[in-house]
């Protein structure tokens, strides 16, 4: 069996390297396995170094060792492969992939916890082919993380700086409905959206939970739909999606809806975010890909910890 680290040095405030490689000298020492650290270059470096090590047949376990962008390039990287399994050592800013095991997400830091923990498959959201493990959003929220990247580009607009920025261009001066035509199981809802999210997992943007009975190995999916309101209005049932609590905001505005397959379509691109990641899309399919990936945690982990009760 090899144990192979996938390294992000950029990942995180912090380069976290060096604690890595001696995570790795201590299983190696200790336990006696094979052990390697491949640092990765570029954006998909991790995508690309995990399909590769996949590829082999051999059995192996990698550890996402970087942010969520890092974890989902792992994702796309050996999803298929059975002889692949993957787990995470968090090394970003935000985490929120580890946030859906609740108390145990602080176990990933222990990689004594990691090497022989017990595997499981997951479900993934394919969306145009590529995998994302919890969050496809589309809409307001899909536009501000896109303006954080951009903003990141300029001198010293880092950090927070950028994130304020794209929330007041985005939520200030950008129009917040869209048209569009989403489909849900064959079943099509048109009108202006002001955002559209299918649910694998439950965390992400940094803290928000919209659907807290999504579970990720149940084969099912949860899309909830906003409409376009005024911005007042959207500011006062932020807080509410973003909690979760979808089930106090008007039925004539939200819609929580179980689906296997939601393709979003408009006459013009629109940005999609997949676990962090920005694509820009004239029409988005989101489709169930069940047990797709699988991942191994400290014994008594559950990807569904902080999921709530079904709808």
């Amino acid at each position: 069996m090899q144990h192979v680290f996938l390294i992000n040095p950029h990942a995180g405030k912090q380069n976290h390297a060096a604690r890595i490689y001696a995570m790795a000298e201590h299983l190696r020492t200790r336990h006696g396995l094979c052990c390697t650290c491949l640092l990765t270059s570029r954006p998909g470096g991790a995508e690309s170094l995990a399909r590769e090590t996949a590829q082999s047949g051999d059995p192996v376990r990698l550890y996402a060792c970087g942010g969520d962008g890092t974890v989902s390039e792992v994702a796309n990287g050996i999803a298929g492969f059975p002889n692949a399994a993957m787990t995470v050592i968090p090394s970003g800013t935000g985490n929120d992939f580890l946030k859906n095991f609740g108390p145990d997400a602080a176990r990933f830091s222990d990689v004594e916890s990691l090497w022989d923990g017990p595997s499981f498959p997951l479900d993934l959201i394919d969306c145009n082919g590529r995998l994302c493990l919890t969050i496809a959003c589309s809409g307001i929220d899909a536009q501000i993380a896109d303006g954080i990247d951009q903003f990141r580009r300029i001198p010293l607009l880092h950090g927070r700086a950028s994130y304020l920025c794209s929330v007041a261009v985005n939520g200030l001066l950008r129009p917040l409905g869209h048209a569009w035509t989403v489909t849900l199981d064959g079943v099509p809802q048109t009108g202006k959206f002001a955002l559209v999210s299918v649910c694998n997992g439950r965390h992400y943007g940094g803290g928000s939970t919209p659907v807290p009975e999504a579970r990720m190995d149940d084969g099912i999916l949860h899309t909830i739909l906003i409409r376009a309101v005024p911005r007042r209005v959207f500011a006062r049932f932020f807080p509410a999606y973003s909690a979760g609590r979808w089930q106090e905001l008007p039925a004539d505005l939200v819609q929580v809806v179980q689906a296997r397959e939601t393709v979003i379509s408009a006459p013009a691109p629109f940005t999609t975010c997949l676990d962090g990641e920005c694509f820009h899309w004239q029409e988005a399919r989101l489709v169930l890909s069940a047990r797709k990936v699988n991942f191994f945690g400290p014994k008594g982990c559950s990807p569904n910890a902080t999921a709530r009760g079904s709808i």
